[in-house]
């Protein structure tokens, strides 16, 4: 056995970590150097272990449902051997044997929709794993020709970067707002078009046919595999990286002078306008921009909006946005600006899954069990809306939670509602250790980053 292949998972996890990140800053750093540049020699870099390794490591840290070999990742880490998995699969590609499986077709209800559903791809551990091997070697060469205005999935970029522009550029005066998504993104991208996308950076007929031979591996769903000519099936770790390489194209033909500040999450996009003529224009520009690519927007979510007082606002990344005044002082009127509060689907979601943490069929777990996945799902939760007006909306979850834990000890210990809350709110000094959800709100500035920081960059443009 050679020296590399008998290499140590701690050896693994250090060194070559950082070979992977030197080898993404190298690809970054050339294809922006030369934006008309086609990278001919990628396929090695899939194959290496380390990128295979590094993988591994995300699909990990991603936890996820195995798919329709029923292989789970703890099965992966503690029985079969990770490590044994990366030599397997780079020996296989490089040898041309590797084939994907067919994903597992799960539906998922959508947060705070309970009749609606998100069709999920959900792909073997070891398709996974290469899927991740070929994002890491792909994102830096796309990366490179990506624009300020797309946020979803990207490094080093988040749904509040994007927050923060709806925030600059109302306080500039661009208050008429166009909302709209892109209909059954995932599912309706048409390969032969995608691949074109793909080709315009990549001419390694290695990489181009493994990405090839990932669309068509099919979703299996009631035991039938179907396998269609569109769709980059969503739940893979490179489907949200192909949907921005596609949905690049309606980026680089925006013209921000002609139809406004265009801001793009995935399939997610806002056009921040001056008048209403600008965001009719907008929306027309769009729909032409979608219908060449073969998509189209969702109806349902398609909308001008004029950001005025006592305007009804918009929804969008789970934030409601409207325009509220300030308190004056001294008799005078107070300043009108953007606010924005956790929205009425992000609220229900919250309440589902806290009635869903602590149903009566769990009854048979301990309290400290209950508190604690509370306080995990809470805390994280809190922590994406922190970042708003959101302390009236807090303060509605933080006495649903602690009515509804007051109603899981009651029954917990066959004794009323009226024992439930006793314990809760009195026998309990901190509330049975429940998160609070107190003093964690950041009310947002215009020009300011999100984190705190001067937004130098939003200063700028104009």
């Amino acid at each position: 056995m050679s020296a590399e292949v008998s290499a140590s998972p701690t050896a693994l996890v250090k060194t070559p970590l950082d070979k992977v990140r030197a080898l993404q800053h190298t690809l970054y750093r050339t294809a922006k150097a030369d934006p008309g540049r086609r990278f001919h020699a990628l396929w090695d870099k899939v194959c290496r272990r380390d990128v295979l390794w590094r993988g591994w490591v995300a699909v990990r840290a991603n936890n996820g449902a195995p798919g329709i070999d029923r292989t789970t990742l703890d099965q992966v880490e503690h029985e079969y051997g990770a490590l044994r998995l990366v030599d397997e699969l780079a020996a296989e590609l490089r040898e041309g044997r590797y084939r994907p499986l067919p994903a597992r077709g799960v539906l998922i209800p959508k947060p705070g929709r309970e009749d609606e559903y998100r069709p999920l791809s959900i792909s073997t551990v070891r398709d996974r794993v290469v899927q991740a091997a070929m994002k890491i070697v792909l994102e830096p060469v796309f990366e490179a020709d990506f624009l300020p205005c797309s946020f979803g999935f990207r490094p080093k970029r988040s749904a509040h970067d994007a927050l923060q522009v709806v925030i600059d550029e109302a306080w500039r005066g661009r208050l008429w707002v166009v909302e709209t998504d892109v209909a059954n993104c995932f599912s309706a991208i048409p390969h032969d078009r995608l691949m074109a996308a793909i080709e315009e950076r990549v001419a390694d007929q290695s990489v181009l046919k493994l990405i090839r031979q990932m669309l068509r591996a099919g979703v299996m769903r009631d035991g039938q595999v179907r396998r269609e000519v569109t769709g980059a099936a969503q739940g893979g770790p490179i489907s949200p990286l192909l949907c921005n390489i596609y949905l690049h194209r309606i980026d680089r033909a925006w013209k921000e002078r002609e139809h406004g500040v265009i801001v793009r999450f995935a399939d997610d996009a806002l056009v921040m306008c001056r008048t209403r003529q600008q965001a009719e224009a907008a929306l027309a520009r769009l729909r032409v921009l979608l219908a060449e690519l073969g998509l189209e927007p969702k109806e349902a979510k398609t909308a001008v909006i004029h950001l005025e007082e006592d305007s009804p606002g918009m929804d969008f990344l789970g934030f409601h946005h409207r325009m509220v005044r300030s308190r004056g002082v001294r008799g005078n009127r107070g300043m009108l600006f953007l606010a924005r509060w956790p929205a009425d689907k992000a609220m229900q979601h919250a309440h589902d899954r806290i009635r869903e943490i602590t149903d009566r069929s769990r009854l048979l777990l301990s309290v400290e069990t209950v508190v604690a996945e509370l306080n995990v799902f809470l805390t994280g939760w809190a922590g994406y809306f922190r970042f708003g007006s959101s302390t009236s909306r807090f303060a509605v979850i933080r006495e649903f939670t602690r009515m509804r834990m007051a109603l899981f000890v009651a029954k917990k210990h066959k004794r009323s509602r009226g024992f439930g809350r006793w314990v809760v709110s009195y026998a309990s000094p901190n509330h049975l250790g429940l998160n609070g959800l107190a003093g964690n709100v950041v009310a947002p500035r215009p020009f300011k980053d999100w984190r705190g920081k001067p937004n130098a960059g939003g200063e700028r443009r104009r």
